[in-house]
């Protein structure tokens, strides 16, 4: 039987995919409350929404509230807006290691994070380097259904504009019909299609592991 009267975690509704996947619970009857923690307001009057405010670096200071069904990490950073290295692992490796630790110390076994494609904890690139470090906390930790989704780049609108980012993402267009094969997995992938794998994810509960882009697509097909 299916599970209803649920409560979701999202961390990074402030984000463009978290954003989405926010709106996508609010509207399935399945949930009954949605966690938001993060900085700032999300601003959004819903009786399905509670909101805990404050810095998710110290995700510990919530413990006492950090109680769901499923939590949903969407959190992530930019160089442009992180330039600091030390701060940026805070906040990529930082915050999903604490928010699967407080998973296990309130005994929610639910847990989706959004790393990337071409992560690898061996990587000479820092961002690659870094999301395989997380990935590999996160799987440590051992909870029954851990789901980590890799996607390659992520199209969308955002709502800060990034040059470097919008130059690539109309590359994309363009490579996406070339990138065939054993390329495709390289396509870029709409935040749409994350959401919907992840809510797919948390409510079939397949064996726990590492989803690629191409995977995630193929899964949004038949949410």
């Amino acid at each position: 039987m299916e599970q209803r009267n649920k409560t979701a975690i999202i961390i990074g509704a402030t984000g463009l995919t978290g954003g989405q996947l926010l709106n996508s619970l609010l509207s399935d009857n399945r949930y009954q409350k949605i966690k938001l923690f993060s900085r700032t307001s999300i601003g959004i009057n819903s009786d399905k929404i509670e909101e805990f405010l404050g810095d998710v670096i110290d995700l510990e200071n919530f413990a006492l509230d950090f109680t769901a069904d499923e939590v949903f990490c969407c959190i992530g950073t930019t160089k442009s807006k992180t330039p600091d290295k030390e701060m940026y692992r805070k906040i990529d490796y930082g915050i999903p290691k604490k928010a699967v630790k407080l998973c296990k110390a309130n005994g929610i076994d639910t847990f989706l994070v959004i790393s990337a494609l071409g992560a690898n904890p061996k990587s000479k690139v820092f961002y690659n380097r870094l999301k395989g470090e997380m990935e590999n906390e996160v799987m440590a930790t051992g909870l029954n259904h851990t789901y980590i989704l890799q996607p390659s780049l992520i199209s969308g609108k955002r709502n800060e504009w990034r040059f470097g980012e919008w130059v690539v993402k109309q590359l994309f267009k363009i490579f996406n019909l070339l990138l065939l094969g054993p390329l495709k997995k390289y396509q870029s992938i709409h935040p749409d299609e994350i959401v919907k794998c992840m809510i797919w994810l948390a409510n079939n509960k397949p064996i726990a592991g590492r989803i690629s882009s191409e995977k995630i697509k193929k899964l949004a097909k038949n949410a």
